[in-house]
C-alpha cells in the first residue's frame, strides 16, 4: 500500500504544541510512512516555532493565496523527518504571533490556511489520495476542495477525511464572513452545509464535506450522537452515522517508555517494575520535599486545570483521601480557582501533597515513572493521552468510564487477574472516593497489586494498532 496521504493540521510535534492534537501529528503520520505510505504533514508556520527548526527548514515555493476580494502571499517551507515531508505555510500576517489561537481574526487566518495548503500542492508536486483534516481549524479544507478547487482536473478525485479530536471547540462565527472572509455563495449557508445555529460552524462544514469522520475512540463516536455530548451537533452526527467511526488514539513509545526514558531516574521494564518504581519514588520525594517514606502510594495528577477534567470532583474529596497513608503529586496549570485550590491543598498537608503550578515534561515523565495510581475522573475525554502513558509507566489508572477512558481502561478483577485499572460511571464525587479506596485497598497487596501493574504495562496502545486501523479505512474511501 503506497497511497499519499496529506495530514492537515493547526500543529504537530515536535514543531509546536498546545494540545494531544500535536502528539497525534508527530506520531501516527511516521507511523504510516514507516508501513510503507507517502506521508506528508502541512500545519502554519507559527512564530514560535523553535528557531532550530526554523533555521532547519528549505523553501520550497511561494506564490499568492486568493480568499475572497483578498490576495494573500503564502510561502512553503519543508522540513523531512522520520519519512515524513513536513510543510509550513509562512505568512506572517497571520501567523508571526504570540499564541496559535485565540485572536479575533481566527476565521480568516484559517480559510487563508485551508486555502493555501490547496494552492500549495499542485506547486509543490504533491497529489494526495486522501486529505486527512483534524479539527475546527481545517474545515474549511473539504469545503473549498468541492466547492471551488474541483474545477482544476488536478484536485478531481481527492477524498477526504476529517477526524474530531474535541468537538467542543468547533469555529463558530457569524454568518457575514461568507463574502467577507469565505468567499462562497450564500446559498451553502442558508442550505445548512456551513450553517449551525445561526452561524457558520467551520467544525460541521468539515463533517459535511467529509468522505468519512473519525473520532478519536469508539465511545466517543457513540456518545457524540447524544445531546449530553453533541455540543448542538449531535443531530448531523445521528443522521450521518454510516460515515462515522472512531479509531483510538495510540502512545508515542518513542517519546513515552520507562525501559528508555532520559528523564528519569531508573528505569526499568513490567519485570523489574517494582524496584525502578521505588527509586523514582525516591527521587521524585526528595526533589519535590516530601518525605521518603517506603510503603506508601503516590497518587499523581498531571492535567490541565479545567472544569472538564472532573476537578470539581476532586476538590470535593482530596481532604478525605488525604486522611489515608497516602501523598499527592499534581503538575498542570489552568483555571485560577484550581491553581489555589491545589496550592491551598499543598498548604494544609505539607508531608503529603506537592502542588507544582506549571508544566514542565521532564517533571511529568517523572512523576508518570513515580506514582502509583494516576486520577483522571474526566467529565468528557474524546481519548485521553495521559492514562496511556500512566499505563505504560505502571501508574494505575483511575478514571471515569466516558470516552476514550472507557475505551483504554478496563476494570481490575484480582481472581480472574484481568483488567488494568479502576472505573466508576457516575461523574460523582463520592463514587470517585470509593473507587480511590478501593485502589488504595488494593495497593496494600503486593502480591495482586503486582499482577495488576504487569497487566497495565502489558495494554498495548502502540500507534501500531490505530493505524492498521487507520490503513484500512483509508482502502475503504478509496475504494480498494
Amino acid at each position: 500500500m503506497n497511497e499519499k496521504i496529506l495530514f492537515v493540521a493547526s500543529e504537530a510535534v515536535p514543531f509546536i504544541k498546545t494540545g494531544g492534537l500535536a502528539d497525534v501529528m508527530g506520531a501516527l503520520p511516521k507511523t504510516l510512512a514507516a508501513n510503507g505510505l507517502d506521508v506528508s504533514v502541512v500545519i502554519p508556520k507559527y512564530g514560535t516555532i523553535a528557531q532550530k527548526y526554523k533555521d532547519a527548514m528549505e523553501t520550497v515555493t511561494t506564490g499568492l493565496v486568493n480568499l475572497a476580494w483578498r490576495q494573500q502571499y503564502y510561502g512553503v517551507e519543508r522540513i523531512a523527518k522520520d519519512g515524513v515531508n513536513y510543510y509550513f505555510i509562512d505568512n506572517e500576517r497571520y501567523f508571526k504571533r504570540d499564541k496559535l489561537y485565540g485572536y479575533d481574526d481566527d476565521a480568516e487566518r484559517f480559510a487563508y490556511f485551508c486555502r493555501a495548503v490547496l494552492t500549495m500542492l499542485p506547486k509543490i508536486g504533491f497529489r494526495p489520495d486522501i486529505i486527512h483534516c483534524n479539527d475546527w481549524h481545517t474545515g474549511l479544507l473539504g469545503v473549498y476542495l468541492k466547492e471551488d478547487f474541483y474545477r482544476d482536473p488536478f484536485y478531481q478525485g481527492i477524498k477526504v477525511i476529517y477526524t474530531i479530536h474535541n468537538l467542543k471547540f468547533q469555529g463558530i462565527y457569524g454568518p457575514e464572513i461568507m463574502g467577507d472572509i469565505i468567499g462562497l455563495p450564500q446559498v451553502l449557508f442558508t442550505n445548512g452545509n456551513l450553517e449551525c445555529d445561526g452561524c457558520v460552524n467551520y467544525m460541521k462544514s468539515g463533517m459535511v464535506y467529509a468522505d468519512y469522520i473519525t473520532t478519536v475512540s469508539p465511545t466517543y463516536a457513540q456518545e457524540i450522537t447524544y445531546p449530553y455530548y453533541g455540543e448542538k451537533l449531535d443531530g448531523y452526527i445521528r443522521d450521518n452515522q454510516s460515515k462515522v467511526t472512531g479509531i483510538i488514539n495510540g502512545l508515542d513509545v518513542d517519546v513515552y517508555n520507562p525501559r528508555t526514558d532520559p528523564f528519569i531516574k531508573t528505569r526499568y521494564t513490567v519485570e523489574n517494575a517494582r524496584l525502578g518504581k521505588r527509586d523514582d519514588k525516591d527521587d521524585l520525594r526528595r526533589s519535590l520535599g516530601l518525605p521518603v517514606r517506603r510503603g506508601v502510594p503516590i497518587i499523581a495528577i498531571v492535567s490541565r486545570l479545567d472544569e472538564s477534567k472532573g476537578l470539581d470532583l476532586i476538590t470535593y474529596i482530596m481532604d478525605e483521601v488525604l486522611e489515608e497513608d497516602v501523598q499527592l503529586v499534581l503538575v498542570g496549570t489552568g483555571a485560577k480557582k484550581y491553581e489555589d485550590y491545589f496550592r491551598g491543598l499543598a498548604s494544609r498537608h505539607p508531608t503529603k501533597v506537592s502542588a507544582n503550578i506549571l508544566f514542565d515534561e521532564k517533571l511529568a515523565h517523572r512523576v508518570y515513572a513515580a506514582s502509583d495510581i494516576f486520577l483522571m475522573p474526566s467529565r468528557y475525554e474524546p481519548c485521553g493521552l495521559s492514562q496511556l502513558i500512566a499505563l505504560e509507566y505502571g501508574s494505575i489508572p483511575v478514571v471515569r468510564a466516558t470516552g476514550g477512558l472507557k475505551d483504554t481502561v478496563t476494570p481490575f478483577d484480582k481472581y480472574r487477574n484481568t483488567g488494568n485499572g479502576f472505573t466508576f460511571n457516575n461523574f460523582n464525587a463520592h463514587e470517585l472516593l470509593f473507587t480511590i479506596k478501593r485502589a488504595l485497598g488494593t495497593y496494600q497487596d503486593d502480591v495482586v497489586w503486582n499482577k495488576l501493574t504487569s497487566n497495565a504495562m502489558n495494554s498495548d496502545y502502540s500507534w501500531k494498532r490505530s493505524a492498521e486501523a487507520y490503513m484500512k479505512l483509508y482502502k475503504k474511501v478509496l475504494g480498494k
